[in-house]
């Protein structure tokens, strides 16, 4: 396991007791309504969660790793939750903190970081989310203001009643060579023209929030543009490096849990005279899943602690795609082998390793699929894959 400090050590016991205590006894209860449960946001927030990473001066922390174990930790208890605080702080306030300006942070940090309010990243559209030149959303500067046309879609943390902003990638040029021009504008929810339609019915992660978002005609000040014109797209994938990380740091959160609830049900669960835990066909399964989560722990607090001690460019590029890539398709692997271990009762709803099973496949999709994870370790090897 990697040696965190005893800050962090004490924190995730913090973290890991709230999570037990106030969320647990609940989570079947909110995936089964599905949707996504507010007061948990709120308590999340109230324990300072979504500020962790942001900058201080507006109400955070300025601590990834913190961010990392808080994941890991809600993880285990629920991914639904778990992918709630990632993708509102990694999608939601991460890019703003980068790459706004003093004024953007001043109005929407102090909200997003207490957990008050929760903005969205949209860029995905039906043909466009790893091929960004495909992306068909436009915005055209008319008279100082952004007037938008498109539509996105699974868009997380877009459609609930405390969202307040979503930030959209769209085309506002073309270049010399004829590639668009994309960049980021800042969208309040308020803005007429802006809708979001009904949730997606998703295989898993049911107690989360995602849904489509539609454009029409929607006009924003000139002064909604985060970042640099024309560098929204770039400007996007730098900030994935740190979401990757915070991804894996979710998945870890699944391979713990599916570990546990193993190693607890092979040692409970008697079969032909005793514990099924004394079989080796058990037994090896759950230490499978206890190297995995060894190993996971070390990609995901190494690319972390990497990242809060500045460490950048190419090297966290690499670090973050191999800890993304390997806690993901391991916790697809987990929640197949934690099943397995539960046996007919494994396929059954009252029991977590079910909710697990469901929503572990989307970490190999969700901020880069593990094709995109192996292009760039390809790359940053020196091949010349395209």
């Amino acid at each position: 396991m990697y040696e965190l400090s005893e800050e962090h050590q004490d924190f995730r016991h913090v973290v890991a007791e709230f999570a037990a205590q106030r969320l647990a006894p609940h989570v079947a209860d909110w995936n089964a309504a599905g949707g996504l449960p507010l007061e948990a946001v709120q308590e999340m927030g109230d324990l300072g969660l979504f500020g962790l990473a942001g900058p201080e001066e507006y109400g955070g922390a300025g601590d990834f790793t913190s961010l990392c174990i808080a994941i890991e930790e809600i993880g285990r208890v629920d991914q639904s939750l778990g992918i709630t605080l990632e993708a509102g702080v990694g999608l939601g306030a991460n890019p703003i903190a980068r790459f706004g300006t003093p004024e953007q942070k001043q109005r929407w940090l102090p909200d997003l970081l207490a957990g008050r309010t929760l903005a969205a990243f949209g860029l995905t559209e039906a043909e466009a989310g790893s091929d960004a030149s495909a992306t068909k959303t436009k915005a055209e500067l008319v008279d100082g203001q952004w007037v938008i046309n498109g539509s996105k879609q699974f868009i997380t943390n877009s459609g609930t009643a405390i969202t307040s902003v979503i930030t959209v990638t769209a085309v506002t040029g073309r270049r010399g060579d004829g590639r668009p021009d994309i960049s980021t504008i800042m969208v309040p929810t308020s803005m007429a023209g802006l809708s979001v339609g009904p949730p997606y019915d998703k295989l898993g992660w049911h107690a989360s929030d995602t849904n489509p978002v539609i454009l029409e005609n929607v006009r924003v000040e000139e002064d909604h543009l985060l970042g640099e014109r024309g560098r929204g797209y770039a400007q996007f994938l730098s900030t994935l490096d740190d979401g990757r990380i915070a991804i894996a740091a979710l998945g870890l959160g699944c391979i713990r849990a599916c570990r546990d609830l193993a190693r607890d049900y092979a040692s409970e669960r008697q079969s032909f005279g005793g514990p099924i835990g004394r079989k080796q066909a058990v037994a090896f399964i759950v230490a499978d899943l206890d190297a995995m989560v060894h190993i996971a722990d070390l990609l995901v607090y190494a690319a972390a602690q990497a990242k809060d001690h500045g460490v950048g460019g190419a090297e966290l590029k690499r670090m973050a795609a191999i800890a993304k890539l390997y806690t993901s398709e391991s916790a697809v692997a987990a929640t197949r082998m934690a099943t397995q271990v539960f046996g007919g009762y494994g396929f059954m709803e009252e029991y977590p390793v079910a909710r697990f099973y469901r929503d572990a496949k989307v970490l190999e999709i969700g901020e880069g699929t593990s094709e995109v994870q192996r292009l760039l370790i390809a790359r940053g090897l020196g091949l010349p894959v395209e």
